[in-house]
C-alpha cells in the first residue's frame, strides 16, 4: 500500500471532488450570513441534518438580484472546491434564487421594507407637485414611444409648456446606475418637475426602476419627482419613493398639467365673477362717496352759512310775526287812547284854565293898582314891596300909590306897640 502525505491526499481529494461536483445545485436554508468589505460573501446552507460551507466572490455577488439573509430557503449553483492547506472543502456558490420564489421578486420585497423602514416612503417626505408649470425635466430614451407620448399630451394641454428631456438608458445592466446619475443632473436644470419612467415591459426590464440607486437618486431631489414607468399595473420602488406617481408616462402629463381649455373656462368664469364683483364694489364706493359727499355738503362752510342764514332768515320771518302779533294786540290798546288822551287833554285843559283863571283872579287881587285905595302907597325897596318891619333906619325906598312914586329916607322905625327905632 503506498503511503501519502497529507498534502498529498487533499490534491487527490481536491481533484476528485473538483472534477467529480463540477456543476451542482443544492437547496437549503442560509445561516451564518457574512459581507466581507472585499465584497465576498460567506454563508452556510444547511438542512435538517448537515450543513456546508459556501462562498460566493464578488463577481458572482454583484450579479445577485436579492441580498442573501439569515433563514432564507434557496437554491444556489455552483461546484466543490477544497482548500488544500487545510483540507477543507465548500461550496463555490454562482449562483442563488430563492426556492419557490423569483429573485427579483425577493429582492424587489427586500429593498421595499428597508426603504420603508428608513423613512423614503413616508408621506411627510414628499413635495407637493406646483398647481404652475413652465418646465418640466424628463429622465428617459429620447428614442422611446414613451417620450413621445409625454411631448404630445403635453404639447395639446399645455401648449407654453418648456420640457427638457435627459436622455438616458432606461434597461440593462448599466441602466439603474446611468438613471440615477441623470436624475441629480435633472435636479440641477430648475426644472418645476422631473419626470422620470418608459413606456411598459417585462419585470426584467423596468428592474432598473427597482435598483436602490435609483431610489436614493429620487429621495435626495430637491424638485419634486414623478414617477411613471411602465403601465398602471407595474409598481415599481421608483413608485414608492417619488413624490407622485403616474401610471403611465403620457398619463403623468395629464395629472400634472392643466388643460388649457378648462383653464380658458376657468379663466372666463373667473373674469365674470370679477366683473360681477368689481361691479359690486364700484356700486358700493359709489354709494360711499354719495354718503361721504352728502356729509361733506352738510360740514362745508358754505353750507353752514347757508344754515345759518336759513335760520337767520327764519328768526327774522318769526321775530316780525311776533312783533306783528304784539303790534296788534298793541294796537287793539291803542285803538281807545286818541279819545282817552283827546278826553284827558280836554279836561286838562279845563283844569288848567280854571286854575289860570283862579290864578289870574288871584294876580289882578294882588296887583298894586288894583289893591291901593286912595290913602295907601307901597314901600318898594329895590324894586321889591318890603313891609316896614324889613326896613332899618337911613334906607332909601320908593312909595308908590296907583298913580304916583316918591323917594323917602327912613329915619325911625316904630312899632305900634310902642317900640322904636331911631335913625
Amino acid at each position: 500500500m503506498q503511503t501519502l502525505t497529507v498534502s498529498q491526499i487533499n490534491e487527490q481529494i481536491k481533484s476528485l471532488l473538483e472534477s467529480t461536483f463540477i456543476q451542482i445545485r443544492v437547496e437549503g436554508e442560509l445561516s451564518r450570513v457574512t459581507y466581507h468589505s472585499s465584497g465576498h460573501i460567506y454563508f452556510t446552507i444547511k438542512d435538517a441534518r448537515s450543513a456546508l460551507s459556501c462562498v460566493m466572490f464578488r463577481s458572482n455577488a454583484a450579479r445577485l438580484k436579492f441580498r442573501l439573509e439569515e433563514g432564507q430557503h434557496v437554491v444556489l449553483g455552483g461546484g466543490i472546491t477544497v482548500y488544500v492547506p487545510r483540507g477543507n472543502y465548500q461550496m463555490m456558490v454562482q449562483t442563488a434564487e430563492p426556492y419557490g420564489a423569483g429573485a427579483l421578486a425577493v429582492a424587489f420585497e427586500q429593498l421595499k421594507k428597508r426603504l420603508q423602514a428608513e423613512g423614503l416612503f413616508a408621506p411627510e417626505r414628499k413635495q407637493a407637485i406646483p398647481k404652475k408649470i413652465s418646465h418640466i425635466a424628463v429622465v428617459t430614451s429620447k428614442t422611446g414611444a414613451a417620450v413621445q407620448d409625454m411631448i404630445r399630451v403635453a404639447r395639446k394641454r399645455w401648449p407654453l409648456l418648456k420640457i427638457t428631456v435627459v436622455d438616458t438608458l432606461v434597461q440593462g445592466a448599466e441602466a439603474a446606475e446611468e438613471i440615477a446619475r441623470h436624475i441629480a443632473f435633472a435636479d440641477t436644470l430648475g426644472a418645476d418637475v422631473i419626470i422620470v419612467g418608459r413606456g411598459g415591459g417585462s419585470l426584467e426590464d423596468l428592474w432598473a426602476f427597482n435598483e436602490e440607486s435609483v431610489a436614493r437618486a429620487i429621495a435626495a431631489c430637491s424638485t419634486p419627482v414623478v414617477s411613471a414607468v411602465g403601465h398602471e399595473v407595474d409598481t415599481l420602488i421608483s413608485d414608492f419613493v417619488a413624490d407622485m406617481r403616474a401610471p403611465t408616462p403620457s398619463a403623468a402629463m395629464e395629472q400634472i398639467l392643466p388643460d388649457r381649455i378648462e383653464v380658458l373656462y376657468a379663466i372666463d368664469e373667473m373674469m365674470d365673477r370679477m366683473g360681477a364683483r368689481m361691479r359690486q364694489i364700484l356700486a358700493l364706493k359709489e354709494e360711499r362717496v354719495a354718503h361721504l359727499t352728502a356729509r361733506l355738503e352738510q360740514h362745508a362752510i358754505g353750507r353752514r352759512i347757508a344754515l345759518q342764514l336759513e335760520a337767520s332768515a327764519l328768526l327774522e320771518s318769526q321775530l316780525l310775526q311776533q312783533m306783528r302779533r304784539l303790534l296788534e294786540q298793541k294796537s287793539g290798546l291803542l285803538e281807545p287812547l286818541p279819545g282817552q288822551m283827546s278826553a284827558a287833554v280836554k279836561q286838562l285843559l279845563n283844569r288848567k284854565k280854571e286854575q289860570l283863571e283862579a290864578a289870574k283872579s288871584a294876580l289882578e287881587a294882588l296887583d298894586p293898582r288894583h289893591k291901593l285905595r286912595p290913602g295907601f302907597v307901597q314901600v318898594v325897596k329895590e324894586g321889591a314891596v318890603t313891609p316896614l318891619s324889613k326896613l332899618n333906619p337911613g334906607e332909601r325906598v320908593s312909595l308908590q300909590d296907583a298913580a304916583y312914586k316918591a323917594e323917602a329916607l327912613i329915619e325911625k322905625i316904630e312899632a305900634l306897640g310902642g317900640a322904636e327905632t331911631d335913625s
